[in-house]
């Protein structure tokens, strides 16, 4: 068992004021999503939170760190129009209006100048997909909440670029062992993340980070990444986060945060990206040496070719000197992960990785139904091809506005196009609509997340505060009236005081 996350941060806009604050507009959605929630939230709890610690074992100046890497806490300055760090009475103070926890284990919150949706603790692929959709889910409810409440609405993007050069992130976290040392984790897993594009990615009209180049890619994330390692988050992203906060037993557990993921409408490119990584680092935590011969020589150069290549035939340069495809290194890791199944989730995972890899390798469109580039690229083939001229035989040409346009209407959550070929059914589904309404008011119950959801869901005049490794309480004892629960198992679903505070 595996414990695993998705964090996903929306676009927002005011389509009456196309100008609006978007960290005004995300801290108003997060008040109505406390209000859609009737109040079963509960605020933030920072105390567990050091994202300056790095994983190679050194320690980020304070003093030093940008303002992105400050994710410890943050209230909005109307006044100032950007969100800044307040102290108050020696710990960090956390507006209400910034930060929701939620019934179903998540966390609704302000991130920067993004509503982000962090999914709860799950333990395999298809709980990953359940409890992102539900993600969905939870910020449409806040949307329609924010209508009723305010004078106007907000249309919200799970996408990861806005056209004008700025990138916002979809993160999944994959709780790993201490045992393994950092550097080879990074350097076995580089490989995966920087081909597992030819299934996970979202797609993109536009090259470059401003798009100012012509033409259509794989992923929306790859012109952003710009380092094999680091840090930061918004800034010379790395392939391989080092942020080393694990939410969990220090000495035994490490936290992979892997930023370089798109965000994803369907739900097979969901469950393969969180699946196939999971048996990944399985094959790493066994130092499975085969995973060596997969090095490769230039990685971040390796990631732009990758997702440029739409015909899937590039050959990247290994460290050996040789080269591979990225669906021949990905049918290497698929037989290397075998070895490492260890129940019928993660055949299920092989089963469906296999046929996605013959599919693309056979035929592109055959996979329209679970590769989500693949069917925007077919979507737009068809909008190219009704404007087929003189001056342009092959159709609209890729810098064309009309097919940026239908590039943003793709992501748009509600009725966007990938919304639309859903509901046509033309999209491969692996979760239903009846267990994503259920995620999004109820827990996973295999993880603390059912703890955490549970106590605010059941006691919520009790909790003062909660975070992922914590529960603080707010009743009378021999201490006095705060009380911190520790959950630092992530695994665990059961404590004793809590459990019998939700039944009770």
């Amino acid at each position: 068992m595996r414990v695993v996350g998705i964090e996903t941060e929306y676009g927002i806009v005011d389509p009456a004021e196309p100008r609006a604050n978007p960290i005004l507009l995300s801290s108003r959605l997060v008040t109505a999503c406390r209000a859609w929630a009737g109040e079963r939230t509960s605020r933030w709890d920072y105390g567990g939170e050091d994202p300056l610690q790095d994983q190679r074992g050194f320690r980020r100046s304070r003093l030093g760190a940008s303002a992105d890497l400050l994710t410890d806490s943050a209230e909005y300055d109307a006044a100032a129009g950007r969100v800044t760090l307040r102290r108050r009475r020696g710990s960090w103070e956390d507006p209400a209006h910034l930060n929701a926890v939620l019934a179903n284990g998540a966390r609704f919150y302000v991130d920067h100048a993004h509503p982000e949706y962090s999914g709860p603790e799950v333990t395999g692929a298809r709980d990953a997909v359940i409890w992102d959709r539900a993600g969905d889910a939870i910020a449409l409810a806040a949307a329609t909440r924010y209508a009723e409440d305010e004078d106007g609405e907000v249309h919200l993007y799970k996408n990861n670029v806005d056209g004008k050069g700025a990138s916002y992130g979809t993160h999944e976290n994959f709780l790993v062992a201490r045992a393994v040392a950092f550097d080879d984790l990074a350097r076995r897993l580089t490989p995966h993340l920087v081909t597992r594009q030819v299934f996970t990615g979202a797609g993109r009209v536009g090259l470059g980070q401003f798009g100012e180049e012509p033409g259509f890619q794989l992923s929306q994330r790859a012109d952003y990444m710009e380092a094999e390692v680091g840090l930061e988050t918004t800034l010379r992203r790395p392939i391989v986060n080092t942020r080393d906060e694990p939410h969990a037993t220090r000495d035994k557990y490490r936290r992979l945060h892997v930023i370089i993921g798109d965000a994803n409408l369907f739900d097979v490119a969901t469950y393969l990206k969180i699946g196939t990584t999971s048996l990944v680092l399985a094959a790493i935590e066994a130092q499975d040496e085969r995973l060596d011969e997969l090095e490769l020589a230039h990685p971040v150069e390796a990631v732009q070719e990758v997702s440029r290549d739409v015909s899937l035939r590039r050959r990247i340069v290994l460290a050996s000197g040789e080269a591979a495809t990225a669906l021949e290194l990905q049918r290497a890791l698929l037989e290397i992960c075998r070895t490492y199944a260890a129940d019928a989730g993660d055949a299920a995972v092989l089963a469906r990785w296999e046929g996605v890899l013959e599919r693309l390798g056979a035929d592109l469109f055959s996979a329209a139904r679970e590769v989500e580039w693949v069917a925007k690229l077919q979507l737009l083939g068809r909008l190219r091809s009704r404007h087929v001229s003189e001056d342009h035989p092959d159709g609209l040409p890729w810098d064309d506005a009309r097919l940026a346009a239908a590039d943003l209407q793709w992501s748009r959550l509600g009725d966007g196009w990938a919304t639309r070929l859903a509901q046509a059914g033309q999209v491969e589904r692996l979760a239903t609509e009846d267990e994503v309404a259920a995620a999004a008011i109820t827990a996973p119950q295999d993880t603390r997340a059912r703890l955490r959801g549970g106590i605010v869901s059941a006691r919520p005049d009790l909790v003062d505060a909660a975070g992922w490794s914590t529960v603080v309480l707010d009743r009378e004892t021999d201490h006095g009236h705060l009380e911190v629960v520790h959950l630092d198992e992530p695994g665990a679903a059961r404590h004793p005081l809590l459990d019998a505070l939700i039944d009770g």
